[in-house]
């Protein structure tokens, strides 16, 4: 579904990937882990179309998506949900939902926006709400039902534990698991390692811009430069 073959991206003079390649299959979870300035965000941004790629390749359902426009990378299936959730505060919950949904024809708002309120009830009852008067946990169900406003084929997800309480945490990796049973793919990003390997079919461990590890996420939980850096065991 998505691959990405040799990516190198950077900013300005500086080079931040230095040749990643990571795939996710259809109905896979897959998880990004490591470090900050590890390069995983830098990652979603290269796929969204927000940085361009220098070298390499990133192909979508066999789309090359490389350097194009991030317009286009939500028409091919892929939305992005940033890290800090985004979201307009002083505009209803309501309002940050149908901004997810421009791409789609006007006539099918209603139906998408439905689709959300079912998989996300809490989100019903704050319909007209400002978003910025939610709880961390209802502002990342915002975030994350903005971006499924699109009907992506590929949801990806950067840090969506980050600020939230431990409970809210454990409600979160159930919401991403959820999603997958809607039949969407998901690439995360999340720098709790613990959480990310939990929930993932498969991760890529990556340090300074490069994919040191990876495998089945079961397997790199057993890993011991893993547990060492990244799980605190």
């Amino acid at each position: 579904m998505l691959e990405l073959a040799d990516v190198h991206v950077g900013y300005g003079r500086a080079e931040v990937l230095h040749g990643v390649s990571v795939s996710v299959g259809a109905g896979e979870i897959v998880s990004l882990i490591g470090s900050n300035g590890a390069g995983k965000s830098t990652t979603l941004r290269a796929i969204s179309g927000l940085l361009p790629v220098r070298q390499g390749s990133i192909r979508f359902k066999d789309q090359t998506l490389s350097n194009r426009p991030s317009y286009a990378v939500v028409r091919a299936g892929i939305s992005h949900v940033p890290e800090g959730r985004r979201l307009f505060g002083d505009m209803t919950v309501r309002e940050n939902l149908l901004l997810g949904g421009y791409t789609c024809p006007v006539a099918e708002l209603g139906a998408r926006l439905a689709r959300v309120y079912e998989m996300f009830p809490q989100l019903r009852e704050r319909d007209g709400q400002a978003a910025g008067s939610l709880s961390g946990g209802e502002q990342q169900m915002a975030a994350i039902g903005r971006g499924l406003m699109a009907q992506p084929a590929l949801l990806m997800l950067d840090e969506p534990s980050m600020g939230l309480a431990p409970k809210m945490v454990a409600q979160v990796a159930d919401m991403v698991r959820s999603i997958r049973e809607f039949g969407i793919s998901i690439l995360l990003v999340e720098q709790n390692a613990s959480i990310a390997l939990d929930i993932s079919d498969r991760a890529y461990v990556l340090q300074m811009g490069s994919v040191v590890k990876e495998g089945p996420s079961a397997s790199l939980r057993e890993d011991a430069f893993v547990r060492r850096a990244y799980l605190g065991l």
